[in-house]
């Protein structure tokens, strides 16, 4: 009978847990819904884990205390953070470790109750919280787990109640998400979750523990729905002037008191709750020291009087929305679109500074020549981790920096930079190639952030963006048979055009893509694409499309042939 964790244990289970998944990595990396190299589920948690184990090693050099090397998984997991399943990987070991922070050993209740509010954390981390992938396997697996702890004080028989529960949410996510019951997969996050439990079981009663079966060949969607649960709606949404109820943009950071905590004592869930009253479009970030606030206020008076409670003021900004957006109408009517706005950077500190995520040598030059301060090479296969966007960030000497993702999955990732750095960070959600380029041509540097950002994403909503890449495994979707090898001409992030024929499958896709009303198509060519190719496309475009502007440029991206924008 196990009764306590102490901190050694804790290591053991936490790397045991890595070693599992480590070995596991390209069977969760192959639980994909779509038949296209997008994610890698397995690699991003894995590398995420590695970086959270890593920090709780050289902890556990220093300390014999299980509650602070909790703490340190928690930050190493959110510094290696990599795409959207390693950030709700680093959530819930970031509650986990609030949640135990002062045990030095931890009994099966304070065990059972980390792992819920390491629940609670990751469903405040998003935005719209789906159900049927990880996050549902890791909520039902420890509401098991908080029950089972009022019956029983040993820990090897509460991970075991914890892991049988998790493996049966997993068969059950197909119910919950119909892209998954299509697929007849579950959820890869999900299962990647199962196995690190796995390794925490096989810690602490040392054997060896089945892996979870392979269920009918089952697997996931590399929680493709996640990257919707990014915050893609900030200051500047959609509006008409006349209809802003709360008018100011209202930012600020509080620097918590301790004497000024002895009267009124700091929880993060009061403060947003309390600071909700306000006003909407409310965002609160918090750590051991600061408290970030964005809310949308019709009196930012207000806010900061309630927050002066706990500590003191300091980054204030407040803009006044109204004035923006007539701003916005009025400067629209006199700029054309087509011209690019100048980017002019002072010899010091420069009001903007701009990091974009690419793949392909090509790519990276566009975007260089377009303004962007540093280009991080990554993508569907490889993922930014948190501490690269956060290096990358804070090696440009800039009052506010943009960060475009340009991925779908990269998204919830950068969003996690705002907390870790000391400047403004706006994270544009741009899910393409195209669109962080379209978003690029938008940029002015005289204007305000909260302006930019509305003029950025507006040009962004009138992007088509278009891919064709391949299939790499055998697979059914939206009712198609599609096999290893097949081109895929994807749209939007679906499969529209599948077939033998690479130029063939590009040239259905883009006249899918060119519609009516299409003045400019651009491609970007991949690495394997030939000159022959290239020259084939571009006669097909001005033999059909005569009246479109046409340009192509080398992007050097692997994997995927082309990329399409229509405008």
């Amino acid at each position: 009978m196990v009764r306590e964790i102490d901190a050694q244990t804790f290591l053991n289970m936490v790397r045991a847990g890595a070693q599992r998944l480590d070995r596991n990595v390209e069977r969760v990396n192959a639980l994909n819904v779509f038949p296209v190299p997008d994610g890698d589920t397995g690699t991003n948690m894995n590398l995420t884990l590695t970086s959270g184990l890593k920090e709780m090693e050289d902890k556990a050099r220093s300390s014999n205390h299980a509650g602070e090397l909790a703490e340190a998984l928690s930050k190493g997991l959110l510094m290696g953070a990599r795409g959207n399943s390693g950030v709700i990987l680093s959530q819930l070991f970031r509650g986990f470790g609030k949640g135990v922070s002062d045990k030095a050993e931890l009994t099966a209740r304070e065990f059972a109750h980390g792992l819920k509010r390491g629940t609670e954390t990751a469903y405040k981390a998003v935005i719209k919280p789906v159900e049927g992938t990880v996050l549902t396997v890791a909520r039902e697996a420890a509401e098991k787990g908080v029950k089972m702890s009022r019956r029983t004080d040993d820990l090897a028989e509460l991970m075991e109640t914890v892991l049988t529960e998790a493996r049966a949410a997993l068969e059950r996510t197909p119910e919950q998400l119909p892209v998954l019951a299509q697929a007849n997969v579950v959820d890869a996050g999900g299962q990647g979750l199962v196995t690190i439990y796995e390794g925490f079981l096989a810690a602490l009663t040392g054997e060896d523990i089945p892996e979870s079966a392979e269920s009918s060949g089952k697997s996931s969607p590399d929680l493709d729905l996640l990257g919707e649960i990014a915050h893609e709606r900030n200051a500047q949404a959609h509006f008409e002037t006349g209809d802003i109820e709360h008018g100011y943009c209202t930012e600020f950071i509080v620097r918590l008191d301790p004497d000024k905590l002895d009267k009124n004592p700091f929880s993060e869930e009061s403060f947003r709750e309390d600071m909700g009253q306000y006003g909407d479009s409310l965002l609160v970030v918090s750590d051991e020291d600061l408290v970030k606030v964005h809310i949308h206020a019709e009196h930012p008076g207000d806010t900061l009087t309630y927050a002066q409670r706990y500590g003191d003021l300091t980054r204030i900004k407040i803009d006044n929305m109204r004035e923006q957006h007539t701003s916005i109408v009025e400067r629209e009517k006199r700029t054309s679109p087509e011209a690019p706005a100048a980017v002019e950077k002072p010899a010091e500190t420069q009001p903007y500074g701009i990091v974009a995520v690419a793949v392909g040598d090509g790519v990276s030059e566009i975007f260089k020549s377009l303004g962007v301060d540093v280009v991080i090479q990554g993508g569907q296969t490889m993922n930014p981790s948190t501490e690269e966007l956060v290096k990358a960030v804070k090696q440009i000497p800039a009052e506010h920096v943009f960060v475009l993702p340009n991925n779908k999955n990269i998204i919830l990732t950068a969003e996690q930079v705002k907390a870790l750095v000391d400047v403004p960070v706006t994270v544009l959600p741009t899910r393409t190639i195209p669109q962080g380029l379209a978003a690029l041509l938008s940029f002015n540097a005289e204007e305000e952030a909260a302006v930019n950002r509305e003029r950025m994403m507006e040009s962004v909503r009138g992007v088509i963006s278009g891919e064709v890449t391949y299939a790499i495994r055998d697979s059914q979707y939206d009712g198609k048979t599609i096999d290893q090898g097949d081109f895929l001409g994807i749209r939007e992030g679906k499969i529209i055009k599948t077939g033998k024929d690479l130029m063939k499958t590009s040239r259905e896709l883009l006249a899918d893509m060119l519609e009516e009303d299409a003045d400019v198509v651009t491609v970007l060519y991949g690495e394997d694409v030939t000159e022959e190719q290239v020259k084939a496309l571009r006669d097909f475009l001005d033999k059909e499309y005569p009246g479109v502007e046409c340009e192509i440029h080398y992007g050097g991206q692997p994997l995927y042939y082309f990329f399409f924008s229509v405008e």
